[in-house]
């Protein structure tokens, strides 16, 4: 089961952190990817986490890069997204999901998905 929080209302500029919580498997041996969907657009790919060998491994979208930093804590099962100089077209709602394979950017191979947390950002 996974759990985000930390949505809201912003003006343009502004910051946001997104938290989701997980039961169940431990992050250490999952994807924990972050996506959102806009009205009326497809569910798009901001990024994704995943822990491999020790290492820590962090994926992100083209419209986000620069702008967005993923983060996790793999002993409070949680993975954070910090979304920084946040613009209008930001404006969707986000979900985090959690796959059990390879990295991915695709939804479809997401097997756990979050009730989703709206962001709003105002011009």
């Amino acid at each position: 089961q996974l759990v985000e929080s930390g949505g809201g209302s912003v003006q343009a500029g502004g910051s946001l952190r997104l938290s989701c919580t997980a039961s169940g498997r431990t992050f250490s041996t999952i994807v924990m990817g972050w996506f959102r969907q806009a009205p009326g657009k497809e569910r798009e790919f901001v990024g994704a986490i995943a822990w491999r060998d020790n290492r820590r491994y962090q994926y992100y979208g083209d419209s986000v890069k620069g702008r967005f930093t993923i983060s996790g804590d793999t002993v409070k099962n949680a993975v954070y997204l910090q979304m920084d100089s946040l613009k209008p077209d930001d404006t969707a709602i986000y979900y985090c999901a959690a796959h059990l394979g390879p990295v991915s950017t695709r939804q479809g191979e997401y097997e756990y998905w979050g009730q989703g947390t709206q962001v709003t950002v105002s011009s």
